[in-house]
């Protein structure tokens, strides 16, 4: 089918160039029969024709093979010393969407535009399509350059007419959003998130309603059409690739999570940085659009500017080049871009860099010819040179990969497209230089030279090239020669020889030789041996990351500690705990172990449960969607961060679990996330399974932004009454949202469900029927009284109970309704003061709850707090005199509880999970530190490890670093800027809105 509309493009072309038009001045006719001879010709990336012939014919390739007969019409082009490859396939070009003409946005958010097409944009530049010409490319992929669902992607020919070969080859998805000082949703990667997902699902709902609509009008007759979910239906339907535009390897595991949630056929637009997280795309196998972008080199020479740099740049400076072998290796199919490149010219380059680091030339061929060819739908006409393919060919003096080859010509749509030589290129360098009695050095550079004669340095004027000749002018006063004496000579390899003529008209001879010592040190630095550094990814990449994912221990006994329950047994001196497949097994003194058990000295050591925090943003790339009062839509298990050291570090401190809460911008925030710190691993194997759902509100300041500055006047609510009400209509929309729900289900389970619609699925409403249904927990940024009978009161109003006050630093004045209420109270040990709100705000606070009979756990909300939240427990000792059991429960036990994972975690108790602590001494202690941490019956940090990986982390930079000193100048353009100048793009616009951030 595409080779037959490509036939009646072509027809179409030739018609409208041999109709019925008058032809205005010079006919231009170009011949189109052609015949290339004699030349070594790729046919297919693994099928070699060493000396053939391709016979062209109205922009189709006619014949292709060895012998042939050459037509009597054909224009025959002697191709000896050349190499034909297919027309290579530019696998994805931006071109700007707000440039387009047609644009009527038919979703009511702007971002979402699936029926728009990039190859209906505007027409592409005559500059961009010649760089991409000489580069070898003969058609190119155009998506849109911005949104979230960006539209459909198509290919165009790189001819004058710019051909439109396919219009529907994919859906493009990006992960844009307006960012924090914006108004409009999304203003950040969690409303993203949410978005794509609501979209789909709307999209769902669309065309099964219009299907039963095209049954029975008068089921809905105010229905109304929207273009944009029904394309994104039809594409859902036809199973149209869904192509998402990643940054870095997170994206494209977020990517992969919602190509699994909807089943979409998943290709991806690569970032470099794949060789990252290899196992988990290994799994899916998305076809992927790879750039060859490299970081530029960084600059160490200063050794105090070179700390700037982490461990992960540095690492991912050696490692880039080697990413496209890494996929070759895995089996994973790709096609190349130059997107992301500064100059185009660098394409060529950075894959024979590639090519040096592992990858084979004919797969770096297939992905610039067959493979894009093939996922794109166009492996009948595009990608090889065969009978009845598009005439779209690359011509070479050389190997393509070699990047002393030049690319000569290529042919696009059976036409020619010749490239001359820069005929400045073989007169760069030193000469030395002879003219009468004068001898010295000519240096030439392009456009620019000077010479150096008896010490005297004269700048060259007017420098102009042709293929073998060369004249410039200079001013010799210096030397005793007056006025401007004109320069000419032939090139001959490696020696000049011509004419200088003086003011005077006096012409004599003048001869330059290429200087030996600039030839050898070329060919030195060429053949210079290059360090070889020896270490590959680890998870996460940079420093502490792991070679290999952490392995459980099957059998483990730690001997002779104190162990500290959490439970009703208390403090235990002088006893063995025993730990089988993960699980404690037993609990006692003198233990036996089995045979093969690893056993651990614990005398003077002491053991307490891996401590959990109640309230945390670590471990995610975006914490608030602040666009909007209620976005309870939004959910932080698709932002988390894996990568982020803030696990490590708190992994340190013994922590071994937190609750991921989004920030407090708004009333109802979005869905929380439990998580095991679980270093190393990607995030889908970070989260606590058994973890009942829960979300976050809050209440005050932050909610009605006072403190936010005079552009956030008209968000609603601005009072604290607002607030309320707020809630109740949320509730209310949700009570009748479920309404229908049930009506719906009802009709369906009785079989009756003919003349009714389907309801909508809203994600949004979704999570507030599970919070009336109790099967999703509420979280609730607090501080003052008021406020937090106010919640309990609408709380009871919907049938629900709160799951904690966070914060909560006026609890103390209302600890018998929280405790009456059934709520639990996650609140600080001793901040105040920091604005208004907090005025009341007493360290005694968590002990007096804790007495009246409320749960109370302390948390960090803090990447740094939480690294020490022993020392926190310690504060209930000290504000107020709590038992040193009970002080420990407040980061151990109470938090499960509030957690509802006490059945799994919080204590140690035969049955739970493994989840443990050994340190030095008493856990509440300011000399103690954390030995060791176990979670599940797996190390995730010892001592003994963190020191050798800190050996191993500095030397690799030492090696990196030395690599960069000893490479040749220039052998990469530009300088990498070190961390914290440029952020990474998912951090910037996330601000958390809570009071500490």
């Amino acid at each position: 089918m595409i080779r037959q509309l490509y036939l009646f493009i072509a027809a179409a072309f030739c018609f409208a160039q041999h109709g019925v038009e008058p032809i205005i001045g010079l006919q231009e006719v170009q011949p189109d029969v052609w015949a290339l001879t004699n030349a070594r010709i790729y046919s297919s990336p693994d099928d070699v024709i060493e000396t053939g012939t391709i016979l062209l014919r109205n922009g189709l390739i006619d014949q292709v093979g060895m012998d042939l007969t050459i037509p009597v019409d054909a224009t025959e082009i002697d191709m000896s010393g050349m190499t034909i490859y297919p027309g290579f396939i530019e696998s994805w070009y931006e071109v700007d969407y707000t440039d387009t003409l047609s644009r009527q946005n038919q979703h009511w958010n702007s971002l979402v535009h699936p029926e728009s097409n990039a190859v209906q944009s505007s027409a592409l530049s005559e500059k961009l399509m010649d760089e991409l010409r000489k580069l070898g490319f003969t058609s190119v992929h155009l998506v849109y350059d911005k949104g979230i669902f960006r539209g459909g992607s198509g290919i165009r020919l790189l001819n004058e007419k710019q051909t439109k070969i396919h219009s529907n080859i994919s859906q493009v998805i990006g992960f844009d959003f307006n960012g924090w000082g914006s108004n409009d949703y999304p203003g950040a990667l969690l409303g993203t998130m949410a978005l794509l997902r609501q979209t789909f699902y709307d999209a769902q709902w669309y065309g099964k309603t219009m299907e039963l609509l095209s049954l029975d009008k008068s089921l809905q007759p105010d229905f109304r059409e929207d273009a944009s979910l029904e394309q994104l239906y039809s594409n859902l339907n036809n199973r149209t690739p869904f192509l998402f535009n990643t940054v870095h390897e997170l994206y494209a595991l977020r990517a992969v999570d919602i190509a699994t949630e909807f089943n979409l056929p998943l290709w991806l637009k690569g970032s470099g940085y794949e060789y990252r997280r290899l196992k988990e795309l290994m799994a899916v196998k998305p076809f992927i659009i790879l750039p060859l972008k490299y970081p530029d080199k960084p600059d160490v020479v200063n050794p105090h500017l070179a700390l700037s740099y982490s461990t992960e740049q540095l690492k991912h400076w050696a490692l880039a080049e080697k990413n496209p072998a890494k996929l070759e290796e895995n089996q994973i199919p790709f096609a190349l871009t130059t997107t992301g490149l500064k100059k185009k010219t660098q394409f060529r380059k950075n894959l024979t860099n590639a090519i040096k680091a592992g990858l084979s030339e004919t797969e770096a061929l297939s992905a610039l010819t067959s493979e894009p060819a093939k996922r794109f739908g166009l492996e009948g006409i595009l990608g090889k040179i065969e009978q009845g393919y598009i005439a779209n060919l690359v011509v070479t003096d050389g190997n393509y990969f070699d990047d002393k080859s030049k690319v000569k010509s290529v042919w696009v749509d059976g036409r020619p497209h010749n490239f001359k030589d820069d005929p400045s290129a073989k007169f760069k360098g030193n000469w030395e230089f002879n003219w009468n009695e004068f001898t010295g050095e000519l240096h030439l550079k392009g456009k620019s030279g000077h010479l150096l004669i008896d010490s005297t340095d004269v700048k060259l004027k007017h420098i102009s090239y042709e293929i073998y000749l060369i004249a410039f002018s200079a001013e010799l006063d210096s030397i005793g020669i007056p006025g401007v004496t004109r320069f000419y000579a032939d090139y001959d390899p490696n020696k000049l020889t011509g004419r200088a003529q003086t003011v005077s008209g006096d012409g004599s001879f003048w001869s330059a030789s290429i200087m030996t010592d600039a030839i050898d040190e070329k060919k030195k630095d060429s053949e210079k041996e290059e360090i070889e550094l020896e270490f590959d990814a680890v998870f996460p990449e940079g420093a502490f990351g792991v070679e290999q994912y952490h392995e459980p221990e099957n059998s483990i006994m730690v001997k002779n500690a104190t162990i500290w329950t959490s439970s009703k047994n208390g403090i235990l001196e002088h006893h063995d705990i025993y730990i089988r497949n993960g699980l404690i097994h037993d609990i006692g003194k003198n233990l036996q172990a089995p045979l093969g058990t690893k056993v651990i000295n614990g005398r003077g050591k002491h053991i307490t449960p891996g401590l959990i925090d109640c309230h945390s943003h670590s471990a995610v790339s975006a914490i608030n969607e602040g666009t909007q009062s209620i976005t309870s839509e939004v959910r932080i298990r698709d932002v988390i961060d894996s990568d982020d050291i803030a696990i490590y570090r708190e992994l340190a401190g013994g922590l071994t679990t937190i609750n991921i809460l989004h920030g407090s911008a708004n009333t109802i925030g979005g869905q929380n996330a439990v998580l095991k710190l679980r270093w190393g691993r990607p995030p889908a194997e970070l989260f606590f399974t058994e973890a009942p759902q829960g979300i976050k509100f809050a209440l005050g300041e932050n909610v009605k932004q006072s403190n936010w500055g005079d552009d956030y006047t008209t968000r609603y609510p601005q009072t604290r009454m607002g607030v309320e009400q707020i809630l109740r209509d949320a509730f209310e929309r949700a009570q009748e949202y479920r309404k229908n729900w049930i009506q719906y289900n009802d009709l369906v389970l009785h079989g009756d469900d003919s003349d009714i619609l389907p309801p909508r699925r809203d994600l949004e409403l979704d999570a507030l029927v599970e919070i009336m249904e109790g099967t999703r927990l509420v979280h609730c940024h607090s501080y003052r009284q008021d406020e937090i009978l106010m919640l309990t009161r609408v709380a009871e109003d919907f049938g629900f109970t709160i799951g904690t006050f966070q914060h909560v630093l006026e609890g103390y004045k209302v600890a018998d309704r929280i405790a009456e209420h059934g709520a639990g109270a996650s609140t600080f040990t001793d901040w105040w003061a920091y604005k208004y709100e907090v005025i009341d705000a007493i360290p005694y606070n968590g002990t007096l709850m804790h007495d009246v009979g409320v749960n109370v756990s302390f948390n960090s909300d803090s990447d740094e707090l939480a690294r020490r939240m022993n020392l926190e427990a310690a504060k209930a000792v000290k504000y107020g005199g709590t038992k040193r059991e009970e002080a420990l429960k407040f980061v151990t036990l109470n938090p499960a509880i509030q957690l509802g994972i006490d059945e799994w975690v919080g204590s140690l108790e035969i049955g739970k999970h493994a989840d443990f602590v050994i340190w030095s001494g008493p856990p509440l202690s300011t000399s103690t530190i954390c030995e060791q941490t176990w979670i599940e019956g797996t190390r995730y940090f010892s001592l003994q490890d963190d020191e050798r990986m800190r050996k191993r982390d500095r030397k690799i930079r030492s090696d990196i670093i030395q690599k960069i000193l000893k490479e040749p100048a220039g052998s990469r353009k530009g300088i990498m800027k070190p961390n914290g100048l440029q952020p990474a793009p998912e951090y910037h616009n996330c601000l958390s809105g809570d009071d500490d951030e």
